[in-house]
């Protein structure tokens, strides 16, 4: 394993933003990657000023659920975890992800820059002319605006509730993906 001798302050942290449907199901996927200093589960994309989870799940406020990902760069780069978002959930299926269904569970990328904008382009242009999908890819490309966190009770949930049936059933085939494919992405340790 590569030692980072860097201190905090020359350590330049990013932020990614993604909906991959369920937040529970993306923000195990990535708090296992090795550069990934913190996940939170939340909402992002909306019209209204504040959001919760009881407001959301109605799918009318224009909220998706998202993970907001502070990862460095030097360790991971930003088209990475792109990469491992696009392996780890289904962007070719409109509004919904397995039977999670409605907007707010939609696959979109919340860009930061101008920088990130481009990249998610480039590879979603990759990704279409590849053929890896048997379908177009619907994945929504959309401003960062603001991100409301979500609850605490939602925060890590697969490590707290590793027997609740939706989790049970839904995480570990994301994580086996995300095994088979990115092992060498992976902390030698979870915590």
């Amino acid at each position: 394993m590569k030692i980072d001798t860097r201190t905090q302050e020359e350590t330049e942290l990013a932020q990614a933003t993604l909906a991959g449907g369920c937040f529970w199901c993306t923000e195990a996927v990535f708090l296992r990657l090795n550069g990934v200093h913190k996940v939170e589960s939340g909402y992002s994309g909306g019209q209204a000023e504040t959001a919760t989870y009881k407001q959301v799940s109605t799918g009318r406020t224009g909220h998706a659920e998202v993970i907001q990902i502070t990862f460095d760069p030097a360790v991971i780069t930003f088209r990475e975890l792109l990469e491992i978002f696009f392996a780890t959930h289904d962007p070719t299926t409109l509004n919904r992800q397995g039977n999670d269904v409605g907007t707010q569970y939609r696959s979109a990328i919340f860009y930061h820059d101008e920088q990130q904008k481009k990249i998610v382009e480039e590879l979603i242009r990759d990704l279409e002319k590849s053929g890896k999908f048997s379908k177009p890819i619907v994945t929504t490309l959309e401003p960062f605006t603001a991100f409301y966190k979500a609850e605490e009770y939602h925060q890590n949930f697969f490590e707290r509730n590793p027997n609740q049936f939706y989790a049970k059933a839904i995480i570990p085939p994301k994580l086996s993906k995300l095994e088979k494919g990115f092992l060498e992405k992976l902390k030698d340790t979870y915590e």
